[in-house]
């Protein structure tokens, strides 16, 4: 199992994460679909050409968050999160477009034991999203609910 237990988490523990994704336009399209969500912005090409700063399509930012926090499960939480608690303080500070590839670090800002859960702790994470210049292009706070190691 590749998750780490609660206790084996410390707080300023980075990790980069190996893999690294290639986003399509497929990936854009099958998500917005799936998500009933029909912005032109991740869908139709020539208003995005003629009429957004942008000149192209952007990636819908749900699966930027979606795939930068699940490109982090495999180091961090895989088979031993009890459940994700939130995600906060979620920005995209510049757009993702087809063809960008991005990797992904995680940091760990905090941990404590549960109050109500003897045995489990919370985590907070840091995770980052970096296209293939290093721009940073998505960023969030997660709290994920962990078992502890056990006895």
């Amino acid at each position: 199992m590749p998750g780490l237990w609660f206790e084996e988490f410390e707080v300023g523990q980075v990790f980069r994460h190996g893999i690294r994704r290639t986003i399509t336009e497929a990936d854009n399209v099958w998500f917005s679909a799936l998500t009933h969500n029909p912005a032109a912005l991740h869908l139709d090409e020539e208003y995005c050409r003629t009429q957004t700063e942008f000149g192209q399509r952007i990636v819908n930012s749900a699966f930027t968050l979606g795939l930068m926090v699940g490109i982090s499960v495999g180091d961090t939480t895989l088979g031993t999160t009890v459940a994700n608690l939130g995600w906060d303080e979620v920005r995209f500070p510049k757009p993702l477009f087809h063809g960008d590839t991005i990797r992904v670090e995680s940091e760990v800002i905090a941990r404590r034991e549960s109050r109500s859960r003897p045995g489990q702790g919370i985590v907070e994470f840091i995770h980052r999203a970096y296209n293939q210049k290093e721009e940073l292009v998505a960023h969030c706070r997660r709290s994920a609910l962990m078992k502890g190691r056990p006895a």
